[in-house]
């Protein structure tokens, strides 16, 4: 059997993912897959083709694309998610398709045989890719110095991050709208996204918070809930509360919450939480926070 041959090369890699894509499987599989592959058709592969570069491969909510310049790899990522904001105009909130696109430059290793690449290049741009807030772009220090945006976009440095399986710290850019762009992308076009909490304690005192799913992405550290407003980001004056009683965070594209050691615990679907473990939660969850019993779901 014919092994192919291993080479390399300098190339632009464009690495997406499909966010909160779990959740949208789990809750309409047959509609999330068509709405995925029709993206692939109308979307990804005409911007690809368009910029010169070429579609590597997908694997179930992942897309891979290879390009011979930065330039070319950003314009594509930029096209993208143009593009993508008009594909999900006529969908509902919650089948509304938000990539994170991750743009690097570094070397490859490529199997003649398949045309496949692989090695470290592939690997940082997907690390970067992570970074990327949901149907936006996120590019590499290699990518901002050797490319120049048109005017209706801009570089907005996103800081140093120590990635996994890298022993650099990286730093990182975020290409983001300059304000006067005709075509918005597709984090402008969606409308944002609002976590709703109510309910009531074991009185029939009502309590209910508000919180946008943005704020959750901008602060790494989370949200903390407790009774002290000095010393958390949300307040539930409950005497039952603990001053800090527990914390909600991002991690990737899920959403977790996690017991802060509290006196009275924390309670996720009747199941009682673990200090400092994290467990995710999903719209329709079913929280208590001391004698409070809060219903989640999306705004």
């Amino acid at each position: 059997m014919r092994t192919g041959q291993l080479l390399r090369r300098l190339s632009a890699i464009v690495h997406a993912d499909l966010a909160d894509f779990s959740r949208m499987m789990e809750g309409s599989e047959t509609q999330t897959f068509r709405h995925l592959k029709s993206a692939q058709v109308e979307v990804w592969r005409p911007a690809i083709e368009r910029a010169g570069g070429r579609l590597v491969g997908t694997a179930g909510d992942a897309m891979l694309a290879e390009f011979s310049s930065p330039m070319s790899a950003l314009a594509a990522a930029i096209d993208i998610q143009e593009r993508m904001a008009a594909f999900n105009k006529p969908l509902t909130e919650d089948q509304r398709m938000l990539f994170r696109i991750g743009v690097h430059v570094g070397e490859v290793i490529i199997d003649d045989e398949d045309q496949n690449i692989f090695g470290d290049g592939v690997n940082l741009a997907a690390r970067i890719q992570a970074l990327a807030e949901p149907g936006g772009i996120a590019a590499s220090r290699a990518v901002h110095d050797l490319t120049e945006l048109n005017p209706s976009y801009k570089f907005t440095d996103g800081g140093e991050h120590q990635l996994k399986n890298v022993s650099r710290p990286v730093q990182v850019y975020h290409v983001r709208s300059a304000g006067s762009a005709e075509v918005r992308t597709t984090i402008e076009v969606v409308p944002e996204i609002t976590l709703l909490f109510e309910g009531a304690d074991s009185a029939g005192r009502k309590f209910s918070f508000n919180l946008p799913v943005t704020r959750l992405l901008q602060v790494s550290a989370g949200i903390v809930i407790g009774r002290e407003s000095g010393q958390c980001d949300v307040v539930l004056a409950h005497g039952t509360v603990s001053r800090r009683h527990a914390r909600l965070c991002m991690t990737g594209d899920v959403l977790k919450i996690e017991d802060l050691g509290s006196t009275n615990g924390t309670i996720l679907n009747g199941a009682i939480l673990k200090p400092d473990a994290p467990e995710a939660i999903q719209s329709g969850a079913t929280v208590k926070v001391g004698d409070v019993t809060l219903t989640m779901r999306h705004g």
